[in-house]
């Protein structure tokens, strides 16, 4: 278990991809930055993260991928801004949200990661905010530019880097029944809005890193990958919190921070397909930066540390018992075998 905690994996992921991620998501907070609008910027910038689903080698898929997700991006984000008024409703709407994004991905094939990550953090970041539906358009079209910025950059970097490529476009072969796969998108979206129902029941002033981390620890493959990836998130986030806290201890300027960003995406694109755990450290910092206003960062930094360890720490947990569920062959058989039996039922009644 250490080994495979500290492995170094071997990656045939192109240098300059984890170079574009870093443009996409850096130049959105320059821009912010230097109009005094950084909170507008930083949530540009989150919604420039849609470039990570640039992953085939085929120019048509990509930007039919790429501009789909984008679409996706701006409806989760639309989900969360309109349904965020009652923490009761908000939980259910995003575990309902979260059931339908799972669905959905395995039936369009798009089930290698990122997968449904960013569409429930987009979501969940939305759905946490002060419900206010007088900004949603505005919000919505800033989370449309960020998708923008990513498609146009993507194109040009898919022309430049394809240009000699005439590789067949991959077919992704899903092998598991339209039954489990429902099993499975239930039990995500199930744990998905509990996790969002707890971290409101706890009143924490941003449940949405609970749901994240829940969503985050159980993109697992397998239980012991879930298991695996729980303790990994738990230790490389205490790790990064340290590193975050030391840096904000220094005061440094928010010019230096939204520098920081641009860094800090490049380093975690370059290693999170190498080693997860080590991933984390950075993936705690850059989220941290992106996620929290300017006050928050220079203000009391000790107690925002302990705050979003707390958030972290209650969302893996949540995602690993989740997790076990999702991957428990007994549960799996149980509840298909039921929901073949209803289906039988159904369909007699109606004969």
């Amino acid at each position: 278990m250490l080994k495979q905690l500290l492995e170094f994996k071997q990656t045939d992921r192109k240098w300059h991809l984890p170079v574009l991620a870093g443009l996409c998501v850096g130049l959105p907070v320059l821009a912010g930055y230097f109009t005094d609008n950084l909170q507008d910027g930083k949530l540009v910038s989150m919604a420039a993260l849609v470039i990570l689903y640039i992953q085939s080698q085929s120019i048509a898929r990509r930007m039919i991928v790429l501009m789909a997700s984008s679409f996706g991006i701006m409806v989760s984000y639309a989900v969360g801004a309109l349904f965020g008024f009652n923490p009761v409703v908000a939980s259910l709407v995003l575990g309902l949200y979260a059931f339908t994004v799972h669905l959905v991905l395995y039936y369009l094939k798009m089930v290698r990661p990122p997968g449904n990550f960013f569409f429930i953090m987009i979501a969940s970041v939305a759905i946490s905010l002060p419900h206010n539906l007088e900004t949603v358009p505005h919000k919505i079209g800033l989370v449309g530019i960020g998708t923008m910025i990513s498609c146009l950059l993507g194109l040009v970097y898919s022309l430049v880097t394809l240009r000699n490529t005439n590789a067949a476009d991959e077919v992704i072969t899903v092998t598991k029944n339209q039954y489990i796969n429902f099993v499975e998108s239930v039990t995500f979206g199930f744990f998905v809005g509990v996790s969002l129902l707890i971290a409101h029941l706890f009143e924490l002033d941003t449940p949405y890193w609970v749901p994240t981390s829940c969503a985050a620890v159980m993109q697992g493959i397998s239980a012991t990958h879930i298991w695996q990836r729980s303790a990994q998130r738990v230790l490389g986030t205490f790790i990064g919190l340290v590193l975050t806290w030391f840096i904000l201890l220094l005061n440094p300027s928010m010019l230096v921070i939204t520098l920081g960003i641009i860094l800090l995406q490049i380093i975690v694109e370059f290693l999170i397909v190498r080693n997860y755990g080590i991933a984390v450290v950075f993936i705690t910092v850059l989220t941290i930066f992106l996620a929290e206003t300017g006050t928050a960062l220079t203000i009391n930094p000790s107690e925002l540390i302990q705050a979003r360890f707390f958030d972290i720490l209650t969302g893996s947990i949540i995602g690993a018992i989740g997790g076990w569920i999702l991957f428990n062959e007994r549960l799996q058989f149980i509840a298909t075998r039921q929901i073949r039996k209803t289906r039988i039922s159904l369909v007699r009644r109606k004969l």
